[in-house]
């Protein structure tokens, strides 16, 4: 039998709808025999739920909304993954939504989610993103929000980052052991939180290890690929070109092995490079990229489950105005040097 509904369901037991509706949510109104009655008689039926009607009637529409800067990302293709992981478990659907590294576009995705109806957001800010606003107005309306690897620090809700500031510090260190005196840095943006914490790991271990910060060789991009592409070839055909590179995303490293290659410079006899990324290729590089791998699919779980936990157990706190923190591997490979290609 298909379709069967929960008023047939209740003519087959000689039972109310209601009393169905609350055995098969499981209610404590409704007894243990009761319950596995209607649960047998249920399945012997093919009963299944309508989880659109339940969501009207629960006033949800069970689907979580996240918000990141970039889909042609590794990192946010694996976070992706682990969020559709924890919440395809609880029957939620996912709408992903890219703002392509604008905050116009960002504030856009917003004002049309706050028009409409999800359950959660989660969200990671574009490189473009100076002011909250917007995102203000999420947590005023008492949407759950969760925020990761780009935070907002004005909000107070949890976040889920990786150590950008250790992991920098010991990049650059890797890099200052495979003998380079000078290394420059290419920062995507200077407004986005993992930027900062980066860059001031970069500047830290340099200091640490009593070598010069050269204002010169911190390379701002973040404008159009080409424009990026541009600086770097800049950067790297100049007569007193840094020895080694630490490159805050993946993109720009990308970069570098192109305009490297254009140059006749070889990686890493010429320039040594290394960079945050979470190429799942990286080792087929030529050579190997070393990288700062992120947990991003253990942010994408972790976060999750925390939202699942907010919109379906009752009573559930606010979430608390914390930061929790998942390390990040250093991943030594050709590129730097410290290992044969």
């Amino acid at each position: 039998m298909s379709g069967v509904n929960i008023k047939q369901l209740a003519e087959a037991l000689k039972l109310a709808p209601s009393t169905v509706s609350r055995a098969l949510n499981d209610s404590y109104e409704i007894s243990e025999k009761t319950k596995k009655r209607v649960l047998a008689m249920a399945e012997k039926m093919s009963y299944r739920p309508n989880p659109f009607a339940r969501s009207l009637r629960e006033h949800r529409s069970k689907t979580i909304a996240m918000i990141i800067p970039a889909l042609v990302n590794n990192f946010f293709s694996q976070v992706i993954e682990g969020v559709e992981e924890i919440v395809q478990e609880y029957g939620y659907h996912l709408l992903v939504y890219n703002t392509h590294e604008s905050c116009q576009k960002e504030r856009e995705i917003v004002s049309h989610l706050l028009n409409g109806r999800v359950d959660g957001i989660m969200m990671s800010l574009s490189h473009q993103t100076s002011y909250y606003e917007h995102i203000q107005k999420i947590y005023d309306q008492g949407i759950p929000l969760i925020f990761f690897d780009r935070v907002c620090r004005h909000i107070p809700t949890t976040k889920f980052i990786t150590n950008d500031y250790e992991s920098g510090f010991k990049a650059t260190e890797h890099l200052i052991e495979q003998g380079c005196k000078r290394i420059a840095f290419l920062l995507l943006s200077n407004e986005i939180s993992i930027g900062k914490q980066r860059l001031r790991g970069y500047k830290d271990s340099l200091g640490f290890h009593g070598l010069e910060v050269e204002e010169k060789l911190i390379l701002k991009c973040g404008s159009t690929d080409s424009e990026n592409a541009d600086a770097i070839r800049q950067l790297l055909n100049a007569p007193d070109r840094p020895q080694g590179i630490l490159s805050s995303v993946e993109k720009l490293a990308i970069s570098t092995y192109y305009i490297s290659r254009d140059l006749c410079l070889g990686i890493p006899e010429d320039i040594k490079l290394a960079s945050f990324s979470n190429l799942k290729i990286a080792d087929l590089l030529n050579p190997g990229l070393t990288t700062i791998a992120q947990p991003a699919l253990e942010i994408g779980q972790e976060a999750a489950k925390l939202l699942m936990t907010k919109l379906t157990k009752k009573n559930t706190p606010d979430f608390a105005d914390q930061t929790i923190t998942i390390p990040s591997v250093l991943e030594v490979r050709g590129s730097s040097g410290g290992i044969s290609s």
